[in-house]
């Protein structure tokens, strides 16, 4: 078992070597001393190729074993280059957080050990959560560093396509289809396909609206992002440091437009997703695409993602009576300004953030505004209470804070 000591590079040092030590054996008495017994281990594809949570000591040595002897994890360390093993308060609870480093047989991880001392005796440190990441799989590493692309100045045939050429190419599909499909160019979308790109998965995304970044270009004028900058980044591409804390609608909107073609992207707007079937002996779906002219595209890729946000159809609830109301009724995504509201009364249903804001920029234009909600009022100042959240993503680097936002279980978070 582990001791207690006051350096924590030390104690996460220690825990992760009998960590080791206990998975190559396997060793279940020594795994059942290092696992508080209200812990949670929350494997990210690394061990069993799921999303998956467990919470109990006994859930954990049941499942981990097993998953361990057929992908052999080994090579546990601090990871060097993160944020170094440290005292933290997380969900309440004061712990010792260290970010580590490991290998499987397929791929290489990444993850966040969490100890807290034994609930019987207080001297031993034991594992209170363990999250388990896949980074990268061996042999389909990232296009980063050392391993980019070298283009088009290495080639000696200078009359061969140039990168222009290539780029068309590609965007085209006019004699190939893409292996992966994505729906939807929000952020999400954007996100997956960049990641695919890097790692030479052939990528499309299709989104039904004209322009890339449309999705918030068109939404109501007064919009901002209610969440800070620092955690709304993009993969590899991040907003300047100069950009306000709160994102203009309009200015996201552009930056998607170029994120897509700085990262090399495939990207065709004005293109519907009408549905598609899977052929499981063959592995590839049937999708059909209408494109913007109204002529329709057939395409089999091997994957499709569904990358349509939560809140792209709009929820009008049936109100009684409402079909009879004289004057004019709309979903929040139609609102556009306050200015055309001038001097008249509105009723908003439903305080989220776009009713808020949405009664908010009414008044600020001269309507009488009534709000209307079915539960008790609770109104949370943005700054600090609605940011708590995000704290962590105020100090340290993107990397490591996504991945503490990640290792902590839902049950923990609430």
């Amino acid at each position: 078992m582990l001791d207690r000591t006051d350096d924590s590079s030390v104690a996460a040092d220690t825990w992760l070597a009998q960590f080791e030590e206990a998975l190559a054996k396997p060793d279940d008495a020594l795994l059942y001393q290092l696992f508080h017994p209200d812990s949670y281990w929350r494997d990210v594809l690394a061990l069993s190729w799921n999303i998956q949570t467990l919470n109990g000591r006994d859930a954990i040595l049941t499942a981990l074993p097993p998953l361990a002897r057929r992908m052999a994890p080994a090579d546990f360390a601090i990871a060097p280059g993160r944020a170094a093993p440290r005292k933290v308060m997380r969900a309440g609870t004061n712990a010792i957080e260290a970010i580590f480093k490991f290998e499987t047989k397929v791929g290489r991880g990444s993850g966040i050990i969490r100890l807290i001392p034994d609930a019987d005796d207080g001297n031993r440190l034991k594992a209170w959560t363990l999250l388990t990441e896949l980074g990268e799989l061996k042999g389909f590493e990232e296009q980063l560093g050392v391993n980019r692309p070298r283009g088009n100045a290495y080639s000696r045939d200078f009359r061969g396509p140039n990168w222009l050429d290539l780029r068309k190419a590609s965007a085209e599909y006019a004699d190939h289809d893409p292996t992966v499909l994505v729906i939807g160019g929000g952020q999400s979308g954007l996100s997956i396909a960049a990641r695919l790109k890097q790692l030479n998965v052939d990528t499309l995304i299709v989104d039904r609206e004209k322009r890339i970044g449309d999705n918030w270009r068109k939404r109501y004028h007064a919009l901002t992002l209610h969440n800070q900058v620092q955690v709304n980044h993009l993969p590899y591409l991040h907003f300047p440091p100069n950009w306000p804390t709160y994102i203009p609608k309009d200015k996201l909107a552009n930056w998607f437009e170029a994120y897509v073609e700085a990262m090399e992207l495939n990207f065709w707007t004005g293109t519907e997703f009408e549905g598609g079937t899977y052929d499981e002996k063959d592995g590839r779906w049937t999708v059909t695409l209408r494109q913007a002219d109204g002529s329709r595209r057939t395409m089999r890729p091997r994957h499709v993602v569904l990358a349509t946000g939560v809140s792209g159809i709009p929820s009008v609830p049936d109100i009684a009576g409402l079909k009879d109301f004289a004057g004019k009724v709309l979903h929040s995504s139609q609102y556009d300004d306050g200015e055309n509201w001038k001097g008249k009364r509105a009723i908003v249903i439903g305080t989220g953030n776009s009713g808020h804001d949405i009664a908010q920029d009414l008044h600020s234009s001269g309507a009488s505004v009534t709000l209307f909600q079915r539960s008790s009022t609770l109104i949370v100042s943005i700054e600090p209470s609605a940011q708590l959240v995000y704290a962590p993503y105020n100090e340290g680097t993107l990397e490591d804070n996504d991945l503490i936002a990640t290792s902590m279980p839902l049950k923990l978070a609430r």
